[in-house]
């Protein structure tokens, strides 16, 4: 039954229970991991704030997979998967001062272990902290509560035993990029056994109206049969100690037998409504079904998402009666069809809004990353110069605040370039205004693939765009570089000129999210083909500039010139590009980039 909890402030009594009797309560939810000495990472903390979307980027071999495990491993405190094998201790070996050390932060908002394990948030939630540290392979790790009064972590634990404890957590669904078919056909049938349990533990014989679930009422049964079982076989369990105790010790002198019988306190294990090793058949429809671990890796897959989209579209999902879960899932992207890649983040991104599921991925894909969805956390995970793991929050929707307008440029900047999010994944990041701009730094880096391999460009489109661009770049990065047009100050009409205005708009942008000089601002006065070539093509630009560059050393050098002041500050730019000044001073260069 659920309990009454004071608040901590000592004020009104909350209902105290996993799924809340009120739908509209929200789920347990993770809020932060926190890795060290784990695997490769050492011992400066690698910590992940959790989002509805989690999407870990970063080079290969840097810790990425690592820390999907972290959560996996903790939960599974208790079996023969919660054991750290040696390699997974820092340069595989055991040292005092760097044991493997993970700690997690959970959010309930209905449910808590006691008010000493209840850290009040501003947000009116209640966030729970533990801790688990292994001190040898092969053991189980010790786990500890983070004490609110005391300030200071417990040996007392909030939720008790692990397998209660684990209930009361998101469950993990982890799912690694090449684990073997067995494994993943073990993932899949878990998966699909998810909807057909949280159905059964919510049946309800009388309906809603029934205060517990036929499926709670028979676990308080098994549960009180299971105390007068145990009770009534305590005497017995006694003599055979004392008698097989007395016999052995004619042998063995001062030695005794304890049997170790306590109660299973996972009542939930007692009855189990399926088969112990359920399995999916897959095949020819009239044809013959075979296991899902005898078929291909892309038909594994695919049944994969499969079932991830029928969990978001399940009733079971939706009605608010399902423990939470959370899918840590590595590249997503392996052995898919590049529509079907499209069609895999859509799934992913629609988990979340059953309510139940966070998802935690790795990639190597932009198209993964969806900036224009408000619940998307972005972290890339990497070694720094002495080797360490350190892990950076690019992108976090409540710190960036885009609003609708922004929300509708990503979309359409999203739809336009499906590879746009991989400034993300590193590298020198210029942001430009149109497509002739991109045309010619993509044909620049082509030509000089290995001056300019580590550049990145993104076209906007629009200075409306690049403004929604640089509120995300200002979120992590001190250093990129901004090229667009100045335009005119009126239009052809004579009136004052939105593009104009713009200008200001973009400097205020960068100044409000960097350092000073940290930013290299270039103008071209007043457009690109202008600037480069002293005249405009009147269709087909971005062809047009290809064209030009293609057929001339001259232009190229000119382009190249442009593009490597946009690396370097201390490179000159040439007129008429024109490093940031005044918008008065713009106006006045105006006349003469004509005349050129």
């Amino acid at each position: 039954m659920a309990t009454a909890k004071k608040t901590a402030a000592g004020a009104a009594t909350q209902i105290i229970s996993l799924i809340p009797e009120d739908p509209a309560v929200p789920r347990p939810r993770l809020h932060k991991l926190i890795v060290k000495n784990f695997r490769a990472i050492g011992h400066k903390p690698v910590e992940i704030e959790l989002d509805e979307i989690v999407v870990l980027v970063g080079p290969n071999n840097a810790g990425k997979s690592s820390i999907l495990r972290a959560y996996d491993v903790a939960m599974k405190q208790g079996s023969s998967e919660g054991k750290l094998q040696i390699e997974d201790f820092p340069n595989g070996q055991v040292t005092q001062d760097a044991l493997p050390e993970i700690e997690l932060q959970t959010v309930v908002f209905d449910n808590a272990p006691g008010e000493r394990w209840l850290a009040p948030t501003a947000a009116g939630e209640w966030l729970i902290r533990e801790q688990w540290r292994w001190a040898s392979p092969n053991d189980q790790p010790k786990r500890r509560g983070f004490d609110v009064g005391k300030g200071d972590w417990d040996d007392n634990v909030p939720w008790g035993a692990p397998a209660i404890a684990n209930s009361r957590r998101p469950r993990p669904h982890r799912i690694e990029a090449f684990s073997s078919p067995d494994v993943q056909t073990k993932e899949i049938v878990e998966l699909l056994l998810t909807v057909l349990k949280d159905k059964l533990k919510a049946y309800r014989t009388n309906g809603p109206e029934q205060q517990k679930s036929d499926y709670e009422n028979l676990i308080d049964q098994i549960s009180e049969f299971q105390k007068r079982v145990v009770a009534s076989a305590a005497e017995e369990m006694q003599r055979m100690e004392t008698e097989i105790s007395s016999m052995l010790e004619k042998v063995f002198p001062k030695h005794r037998i304890k049997l170790d019988a306590k109660p299973e306190s996972d009542v939930e294990k007692a009855y189990t409504p399926f088969k112990a090793s359920p399995e999916v058949l897959m095949g020819p429809d009239g044809g013959y079904l075979g296991k899902v671990a005898q078929q291909g890796s892309g038909a594994r897959r695919t049944l994969l998402w499969a079932a991830l989209k029928y969990l978001t579209e399940s009733a079971a999902a939706k009605d608010g009666s399902a423990r939470p879960h959370v899918l840590l899932l590595d590249e997503p992207e392996i052995c898919l069809h590049p529509n079907a890649i499209r069609e895999a983040k859509e799934v992913l991104y629609a988990l979340p809004e059953t309510k139940n599921w966070q998802v935690m991925i790795t990639t190597h894909s932009p198209i993964f990353i969806d900036l224009a969805k408000d619940n998307t956390t972005v972290v890339r995970v990497e070694r720094d110069q002495d080797e360490a793991i350190r892990s950076v929050t690019l992108h976090r929707p409540s710190k960036v605040q885009l609003d609708e307008n922004d929300r509708q440029n990503l979309k359409a900047l999203n739809a336009c370039d499906p590879y746009l999010n991989e400034f993300f994944f590193g590298g020198d990041v210029i942001v430009v205004e149109g497509d002739t701009e991109y045309t010619a730094f993509q044909l620049l880096k082509s030509l000089n693939a290995a001056k300019y391999r580590n550049i990145h460009v993104i076209r906007a489109r629009g200075k409306g765009a690049i403004l929604t661009v640089l509120k995300i770049l200002n979120q992590f990065s001190a250093r990129y570089a901004v090229l667009h047009d100045s335009d005119v100050p009126l239009t052809k009409k004579g009136g004052a000129s939105p593009a104009w205005g713009a200008n200001a708009s973009i400097r205020e942008a960068i100044e409000k999210g960097s350092t000073p000089g940290a930013v290299i601002h270039v103008v071209s006065v007043p457009n690109f083909e202008v600037a480069l070539f002293g005249e405009e093509a009147s269709t087909d630009k971005p062809y047009n500039t290809l064209t030009r560059l293609n057929a001339s050393e001259d232009m190229r050098n000119r382009a190249g010139s442009l593009l490597d002041a946009l690396l370097d500050a201390a490179q000159p730019t040439h007129a008429p590009f024109r490093r940031w000044t005044t918008l008065q001073e713009l106006g006045a260069a105006l006349p003469v980039a004509a005349g050129n």
